[in-house]
This record gives structure tokens, C-alpha cells and sequence, in this order.
């Protein structure tokens, strides 16, 4: 039976450290050959150095596959239970890629629909594309509470006030700007229900993201310690929108 595949993150940056790596072991070999003749100490310590430099960028690349192929898996049921969802909701996930947090999300639903955006950019993540999102929620049977929709979380196609509940997982860092993803936050704001919810999963800017919201009248957030099951090690953002009028 076919599973779901919900991709590598950061496809060129693991690419990148292995072959980081394996230039480490070549040159170790290389400088152990050359100077072992002429300076053994030398040659022993520029082995020692190369191979642990190796060593660092191998584990790098070991970690992220490592995080890519299950430990992210183990995060999403964390975020998800943690929403505590009725099943009525509308569940916008931003950046939602192959659909990691988005199929999950379906489960959970039973008059509810769970919505995908994404720019689908495979640097991100490899072979991210809407029909292998639609593959994937097809093999967790929930093709019939999902929906995707190509476009940038800066300028989401969502009416105001129309979302329940929104979560998104290692998407919004991937904007380079500090004013860019300020806009996507209120874009975020903007688009969700008062007294919906967020979750939002990241390994940088988090506070950026809080204070953002904070801005906005929100002040129910609360941001975790770390996790180590996603590598660069995540953490994820939990608030809710006050209701209208009180702020």
C-alpha cells in the first residue's frame, strides 16, 4: 500500500552539507598524503581537523533527513492534538507544502474543510507540488475535507474573518524580509475569525511573530521551548484572537 510522502525540507541546504562532508574527507586524505612524508604531525592534525569538520556537517545533513522523515511527523500530532479541534473548524494551513499539518488537520474534521496555500517552491521542500499534496490527502483518506490554493501568505485570496483556526510548519522564515513576514502575520490576523485560533511551527522569528500579534491586540500567546525532533531545533507559537470589540 502506498504512503503518504511529505518530502525533504530544505532539499539544497542538505545537498549542500553532504557534500560539505565528503570535500572534508577528500581533503583530509589529500593533505595526509602530501605532508606524511614531510611533517607527520601536521599531516595527523590536518586529518584530524578535516574529519571532524566532516563529521559536523555529516551529522547536520543525518539530523534534517532524520527530522524530514519522522520527526516532523511526531510534531504535527503534537500541534494538532494541541488545537483541541471540534471538527466543525476551518483549518487554513499557510505554507502548507505537501501537507504535513494539513492532512492531519483533516483527520480531525467532520463538517469541516482543512485549506492549503503555498507558493509551491521546490527549495523549500523537495517535489512540493498541489497534485502531491492532493496524492497525500487521497492516502490519508481525507481528499474530501481538503482544498488547495496556490498564493503568497502576504496577500492571502481569503475573505476577512473567515478562517476558525490557522497553522503553519517551518513556511514563514522562508520570507527574507522582516517587513514581508510582518505582512503575512497580518495577513494571518486579518483572515482568521475572532476567538480563532493559531499554531504556528518555526525554528526562527518566533518572537518576531508574537510581537507582531502582540501589536495587534493579541494577548493570549504563549511560545514553547524548543523542540529537538525538528532539525534546525522549532518551536511553536499558540494564541487566540480576542473577540470582537475588545481590542
Amino acid at each position: 500500500m502506498n504512503k503518504p510522502n511529505y518530502g525533504l525540507d530544505a532539499p539544497p541546504v542538505v545537498r549542500n552539507l553532504i557534500i560539505a562532508g565528503a570535500c572534508c574527507i577528500v581533503v583530509g586524505l589529500i593533505g595526509l598524503f602530501v605532508l606524511l612524508g614531510v611533517r607527520q604531525g601536521m599531516a595527523y592534525a590536518v586529518l584530524a581537523v578535516m574529519l571532524f569538520s566532516a563529521a559536523c556537517f555529516l551529522v547536520t545533513a543525518a539530523a534534517m533527513i532524520w527530522s524530514s522523515r519522522r520527526g516532523k511527523l511526531i510534531m504535527r500530532e503534537k500541534l494538532i492534538d494541541s488545537l483541541n479541534l471540534t471538527g466543525q473548524e476551518t483549518v487554513l494551513d499557510v505554507g502548507c507544502g505537501r501537507g504535513l499539518l494539513l492532512t492531519r488537520a483533516a483527520k480531525s474534521l467532520k463538517s469541516g474543510k482543512a485549506i492549503g496555500l503555498d507558493l509551491w517552491q521546490t527549495d523549500d521542500q523537495s517535489g512540493n507540488d498541489p497534485q502531491v499534496t492532493l496524492a497525500n490527502a487521497r492516502l490519508e483518506g481525507v481528499a474530501d475535507k481538503v482544498e488547495v490554493r496556490s498564493g503568497d501568505m502576504r496577500t492571502m485570496p481569503f475573505p476577512d474573518e473567515s478562517i476558525d483556526v490557522v497553522v503553519s510548519s517551518i513556511a514563514i522564515h522562508n520570507i527574507s524580509d522582516k517587513a514581508g513576514r510582518e505582512k503575512a502575520i497580518r495577513e494571518i490576523d486579518r483572515v482568521i475569525r475572532p476567538k480563532g485560533r493559531i499554531a504556528l511551527l518555526d525554528f526562527q522569528h518566533v518572537d518576531e511573530y508574537a510581537n507582531t500579534l502582540r501589536s495587534l491586540g493579541w494577548n493570549d500567546l504563549k511560545p514553547s521551548r524548543r523542540s529537538f525532533l525538528i532539525f534546525p531545533p522549532v518551536r511553536i507559537l499558540t494564541g487566540v484572537k480576542p473577540a470582537r470589540g475588545s481590542r
